[in-house]
């Protein structure tokens, strides 16, 4: 096991041994590495506090204000080092807010206690370098073999003090194509809103790591099943019937896990402007039959939309600006004189739009016909581009 570990974690771990202090790895790249696939990252975890981790690594920094941890960079790699944390909920340094949550966990404690603070059991193994032992508190390494994803604890209090760990649990599932366990499943339907009280910010980061899992389409159904993707995006929970939204979105993500198993870059932007784009389409509707033309509804439903959504999972701006470039070169598609076809080819989000008129064709929603077109006019000549644009285009009456 030892060969497959990053150089620069075991120097790490080296150093904090050597310097006195216990150190182990620890979390997702052990149950990785149990499982034959290769650690995205390699975490540690020691008895040393992260002023005396700072101590021993220059380059270091602090990071974390619910519970303070430590960077250390290797040019591009950063390894990640935890200080044991407590289980003792009387300790006055673990600090919830009145709906449980905690909001500061800064109680540091022992390898044990380390062990039954983290969230699931097969999150909780631990490896000693120098000796290559697996410690294993939790039953972590049958619950691996077994393929079932336990939460560590009561499953009602843990999920209250961080309802992130729903999400979690369902990453982990589709990733590892492991089970809920029956007891960690089932306070979810019930406790699925409390979601609504995270931050907005951290809400986006864990979105973008459920959709660029390489397993997004598995992690949309299990979202689904326990009604977290409602909460997530209401606007979605409450359209009409007639728009094609699951095949619309069942295409985007099976179209991104290609993408990510290809090494194929994916863009936040794309997959929100596929989850919004009905609720947009629905509003700008409305406010168009309230009397306001075509594009001033359009600027108004983005904004609406963008607005509501951010209430919940904070969209930032750089990535709103796409999803409004996405969604306004969607009417532009059907512009096809010489001009147009033209200044909509060069423009900078034209394949991200082209992209995405392709999924709506697939769905039903747009021109198959059409989307063909596109699809040719970009594998062309120029001569039969401009061919193709005067088959198209009705000549002018003299």
């Amino acid at each position: 096991m030892k060969r497959d570990i990053d150089s620069n974690a075991i120097a790490v771990v080296e150093r904090l041994t050597h310097a006195g202090y216990e150190a182990y790895l620890v979390g997702g790249a052990i149950r990785d590495l149990l499982m034959k696939q290769t650690p995205k990252d390699f975490d540690i975890a020691t008895n040393a506090t992260p002023q005396q981790i700072k101590k021993l690594f220059r380059q270091a920094r602090i990071i974390g204000r619910r519970f303070k941890l430590v960077h250390i960079p290797f040019q591009r790699d950063i390894i990640e080092v935890s200080t044991f944390r407590s289980h003792e909920p009387i300790n006055t340094n673990i600090q919830t807010n009145d709906r449980g949550m905690l909001i500061e966990d800064n109680v540091y404690g022992t390898l044990e206690q380390d062990a039954w603070r983290r969230d699931f059991t097969a999150n909780s193994l631990y490896y000693q370098v120098e000796t290559g032992a697996i410690i294993d508190f939790t039953q972590g390494f049958r619950d691996i073999q077994q393929k079932r994803m336990c939460i560590i604890g009561e499953p009602n209090t843990r999920y209250h003090e961080d309802p992130v760990r729903m999400l979690r649990a369902v990453r982990f599932c589709a990733k590892l194509n492991f089970t809920i366990a029956p007891d960690t499943a089932a306070p979810i339907n019930n406790l699925n809103h409390l979601l609504t009280h995270v931050s907005g910010s951290r809400l986006f980061d864990e979105m973008i790591k459920l959709y660029q899992s390489g397993h997004a389409y598995k992690v949309q159904k299990l979202l689904d099943q326990y009604g977290l993707f409602e909460q997530l995006f209401p606007m979605n929970a409450v359209l009409p019937k007639h728009y094609p939204m699951q095949v619309f979105l069942d295409l985007a993500l099976e179209s991104t896990d290609i993408r990510v198993k290809a090494r194929k870059p994916v863009n936040p932007a794309f997959l929100f402007a596929v989850i919004l784009w009905f609720p947009m389409q629905v509003r700008a509707k409305m406010l168009q039959k309230s009397g306001i033309d075509p594009m001033p509804a359009f600027d108004q439903a983005y904004s609406q939309v963008i607005s509501e959504q951010n209430k919940i999972i904070m969209i930032p701006k750089r990535h709103a600006q796409v999803i409004r470039d996405i969604w306004y070169l969607q009417t532009q598609f059907a512009k096809r004189s010489s001009s147009k076809v033209y200044h909509l080819y060069q423009h900078p989000r034209f394949r991200a739009a082209y992209d995405f008129f392709v999924l709506r064709a697939l769905a039903h929603e747009e021109s198959l016909d059409l989307a063909k077109w596109w699809t040719t006019f970009q594998e062309v000549d120029e001569q039969t581009q401009t061919q193709m644009i005067a088959d198209v285009t009705p000549e002018k009456k003299k």
